[in-house]
């Protein structure tokens, strides 16, 4: 098979299985040296499938590797390490308590004993070669995300990798480390690393890819150089197989009662919060993550108690809406573990869907199985939950059709306040648009609080926006003031 001059991977003819889902169909694909590639895909399109192929940890049914011209078996991820492939993943491992340096070695082969300082003047050398601003004596723990990503990009350098695969690196990071990613991307790509950026924003990719390759049902549809877009419509369009527009259609909603107010809610990661949230309006708050979004969101819906402050929730007092919770026309919870917190993977559709909403379909000790049976039925297909099943257990569904269920569930108890706490995380960009219409619909008769590390959709859904910073809101402006939504990263950093 002839590949492009400069390949150093060649995918030739993949194809794996799982039962009966063909997660990847005969995949050729190769990545050039010094190249930015990016990969797009709906959720279910098999990118995951394949990039865990690349880096050793599935084996595929049929096709082969081929690394500088000749074809490799990875039966590990050593091996792949070994062929100087390397994954960043969206969830980092590493040892909080030990240093950067520490980190970097961390798994090292070859016995040698090395002195602190040595160990830190190598990981010093090798950040600075790579643009990669870090304190190798710091302890991981005291690092901001981004410094911890680039901990993860520094033990892959450690081991001479070459190709270095990156699953939603801007996820966790505010503007400005992704800023500093992707400075670092570029000037790998410049020293003649290869790089594969999987993202669903398609911001980034139009920002730092030099080529994209689009999968479609586990299929390579389409690869063209970025210089062949013309714009974010035509990659969504090339993802969905058909045309995608990425704005939201706002109509103008009235503002209503208000349906929460939280006043200086202090404890539990928390230093003194304080916001309002009124019927027809949609408030983001945003931050990078572990700033106290979670325990804010965890408190105002029940899962943990206040420890300081008030909460007032549709006009009664915290403990006398949980003590005495109706539902129907109450508080809907959208959380951001989807297949742990809402919902049960051994369960069918019709049984999650009953999650939330089990007391409206008893009668007595009775449950009305032929209502739930219509009811969830009539949520699945106006959510476009596919396959469509009640039957169906959840652990089957992809990630966005998972949400639409639970976005389905919980807009059927006619709610008054909604939080939705990263709602369209890893999602693909037609799955995502369908979750943002759902939500600016809803804002008619709900009041909506949206917790998001996405500052697009932070600033396409919201009315106003809420900076959150080390527990405590930083600043609340609306989404039309132009000069605050420039200064957001700084804020997030807590550096205005």
């Amino acid at each position: 098979m002839t590949q492009p001059a400069n390949t150093v991977i060649a995918l030739e003819g993949i194809s794996k299985s799982f039962g009966a889902v063909h997660a990847n169909r005969d995949i050729c694909l190769s990545i050039r040296q010094g190249t930015v590639k990016a990969l797009l895909g709906e959720n279910g399109a098999g990118k995951s499938t394949l990039m865990s192929i690349l880096a050793g940890r599935l084996q595929p049914d049929a096709g082969r590797i081929v690394v500088d011209g000749v074809p490799r078996r990875f039966a590990s991820a050593k091996d792949a390490i070994d062929a100087g492939i390397g994954m960043v993943y969206q969830h980092f491992k590493l040892v909080e308590s030990m240093t950067v340096a520490e980190n970097v070695f961390l798994g090292q082969e070859g016995g040698r004993l090395l002195k602190p300082r040595e160990m830190e003047a190598t990981v010093n050398e090798l950040a600075q070669s790579h643009s990669l601003d870090i304190d190798p004596a710091a302890r991981v723990a005291d690092l901001s995300m981004g410094e911890k990503q680039r901990v993860e990009i520094l033990k892959l350098l450690l081991r001479k990798s070459r190709i270095l695969i990156f699953d939603e690196p801007t996820a966790v990071l505010t503007p400005q480390e992704g800023d500093q990613l992707f400075k670092a991307l570029a000037l790998m790509a410049e020293q003649g690393k290869s790089i594969v950026f999987i993202s669903h924003k398609l911001g980034e990719v139009m920002r730092v890819a030099d080529e994209v390759a689009i999968l479609r049902k586990g299929q390579v549809i389409e690869e063209k150089g970025i210089e062949e877009v013309t714009s974010q419509d035509e990659l969504a369009c090339m993802m969905v197989g058909k045309e995608t527009f990425l704005s939201v259609v706002k109509n103008e909603v009235a503002e209503g009662d208000v349906v929460l107010d939280v006043r200086e809610l202090a404890g539990n990661g928390l230093g003194g919060v304080s916001l309002t949230v009124r019927r027809g309006e949609i408030l983001g708050i945003v931050g990078v993550a572990g700033n106290g979004q979670k325990p804010l969101v965890e408190t105002i819906c029940g899962l943990q108690v206040p420890e300081r402050g008030a909460i007032t929730i549709l006009g009664k007092s915290w403990k006398s809406f949980f003590s005495r919770r109706k539902h129907r026309e109450t508080l809907s919870y959208i959380p951001e573990d989807r297949i742990g917190l809402a919902t049960c993977p051994s369960m069918n559709l019709a049984d999650n869907f009953l999650l939330t909403t089990r007391k409206g379909f008893r009668r007595g000790p009775w449950l009305r199985r032929k209502r739930v049976e219509s009811e969830s039925k009539n949520v699945v297909d106006r959510f476009s939950v596919l396959p469509g099943l009640l039957s169906s257990q959840a652990r089957h569904l992809s990630g966005g059709n998972l949400q639409k269920l639970v976005l389905g569930r919980e807009f059927f108890r006619d709610p008054g306040l909604i939080v939705a706490e990263q709602p369209t995380q890893g999602l693909d960009i037609a799955t995502a648009k369908a979750i943002w219409d759902h939500l600016v619909s809803a804002r008619e008769s709900a009041g909506i609080l949206l917790v998001t590390g996405d500052l697009n959709e932070a600033f396409s859904l919201s009315d106003r926006v809420a900076v959150m910073f080390e527990g405590e809101i930083v600043d609340v402006f609306d989404v039309s003031d132009t000069d605050k939504r420039e200064r957001v990263g700084l804020m997030m950093a807590g550096a205005a």
